[in-house]
């Protein structure tokens, strides 16, 4: 697919309603792009690196999966025709706490990832900067579940708590914060964390009925 002018690392226009950023890593030029659609992820081949839920190949399919989804977007990083980092977007499950709610405005970012070999090129802030441009997200609850044994602690050589502390960073530059909840899962470890952006579009009445699902009807405002 054709794109318009690139200059240096700023945002242009792929198509009507994507965004591209281009970095110049010593890899190559790496395009960091979306929302992309199904048919553009079957053209293209996932990183051997991308595995930390499921095999590259099945990973792929899932991916595709969530571009059919409600609030289903996919942005990726792209070194010519292989994806090497991505981030997903879509509504929350169902038999998840946060999908068991009349709140059309909750988002769940739920997953981002970084080939392990490139890794340190920026690519993970790149994702989320496309992904939140533009005020894209600013009528929906952003919300991302944190659970310690989803991370890669044993590529990077962190601790849980370093580990912790670099996802309040990274997902803190698009104004996503922890937010305390007593939904169990996230209450099971004490590094584990909900981090959450509310949009500044929407309304009071959806953050207290969010604020009451974080605590189970507590009304927290």
């Amino acid at each position: 697919m054709p794109y318009k002018t690139l200059v240096n690392n700023d945002l242009v226009l792929q198509k009507a309603g994507s965004r591209c950023k281009v970095l110049h890593t010593d890899k190559g030029q790496v395009f960091v792009t979306g929302p992309v659609e199904a048919e553009e992820l079957a053209e293209w081949t996932l990183d051997e690196g991308l595995r930390a839920f499921r095999p590259p190949k099945q990973q792929k399919e899932a991916l595709i999966t969530i571009t059919k989804m409600k609030h289903g977007q996919i942005f990726v990083a792209r070194h010519e025709d292989t994806v090497v980092g991505y981030v997903t977007f879509h509504a929350p499950e169902e038999f998840e706490r946060w999908g068991q709610s009349s709140l059309d405005c909750i988002v769940e970012l739920g997953a981002i990832e970084i080939s392990p070999p490139w890794r340190q090129h920026g690519i993970g802030k790149a994702l989320l900067d496309v992904a939140f441009a533009d005020g894209a997200f600013d009528e929906y609850i952003v919300l991302a579940t944190e659970y310690y044994w989803h991370w890669d602690l044993n590529n990077t050589g962190l601790s849980v708590w370093k580990y912790r502390d670099f996802m309040t960073r990274l997902m803190g530059r698009v104004g996503m914060e922890p937010m305390g909840t007593d939904d169990p899962e996230i209450t099971s470890h004490p590094a584990n964390m909900l981090m959450v952006r509310i949009g500044p579009k929407v309304s009071r009445e959806d953050i207290i009925e969010f604020e009451n699902l974080r605590y189970k009807g507590k009304r927290m405002l």
